[in-house]
């Protein structure tokens, strides 16, 4: 039976913007004192809200970051984005494709709505992605919880009054697939540089290693 609702991550599916991010958090955190790389980064940190990033940060540092260093970082990020933020190859294909099709997709993700705008005004998205955006931040502001947590999942099926069940979600971090997974959805992880053996690990169903791969599933 053929998916209601395709649910992208933004991060890593759509727009290649990890080690864009990995390099400005290397970059603060070795200024606060917590020596790192931009692969360091990447492996640490990778699919986590900032909010999830900050209690690490401090355990680290031994010590509470500023009281405005989350929205420091969020700013940041956004400014940093709408620089550099790249397409991941075929992801404009593809999600062109998919809408001519008919099919309901939406994107959830632990970057902030200000953050994903800036990365889809960059890469030219914005006329597939407005309107269909779900952010994390938003959900946390009303008592929810990032991924690995399954609301902001939840959150964009609700919205499309879709059951859980009848959504499939492309992740490729891990706590995107664990938060798909908790939400009931069938997760499919992208890996195009890998074995997607992490994802696997973390509960998805197959490992696509291109964007393609998606269309096999809709029918």
């Amino acid at each position: 039976m053929a998916p209601e609702l395709v649910i992208f991550d933004c991060d890593g599916v759509l727009i290649d913007s990890e080690i864009i991010a990995s390099r400005l958090v290397a970059r603060e955190l070795t200024q606060l004192g917590w020596l790192m790389t931009p692969d360091d980064a990447l492996q640490r940190f990778m699919g986590m809200s900032i909010g999830d990033m900050q209690p690490l940060i401090e355990a680290e540092l031994g010590r509470a970051l500023a009281h405005d260093w989350r929205q420091d970082m969020a700013e940041k990020l956004v400014q940093t984005m709408a620089a550099e933020a790249q397409l991941i190859p075929g992801a404009d294909a593809m999600l062109e494709k998919i809408t001519a099709l008919g099919v309901n997709w939406c994107i959830a993700s632990n970057s902030s709505q200000a953050e994903m705008a800036a990365k889809f005004t960059r890469t030219g998205l914005t006329h597939f992605t407005s309107g269909r955006t779900y952010s994390a931040a938003s959900v946390v502001a009303r008592g929810g919880r990032a991924k690995p947590a399954p609301d902001v999942f939840l959150a964009a099926a609700a919205a499309s009054s879709t059951a859980p069940e009848r959504c499939i979600v492309l992740e490729d971090s891990q706590p995107g697939v664990m938060g798909a997974v908790a939400a009931g959805m069938t997760c499919y992880g992208f890996a195009p540089h890998g074995d997607g053996a992490t994802l696997r690990a973390a509960g998805a169903h197959a490992i696509f290693s291109t964007l393609d791969e998606i269309f096999g599933v809709l029918a």
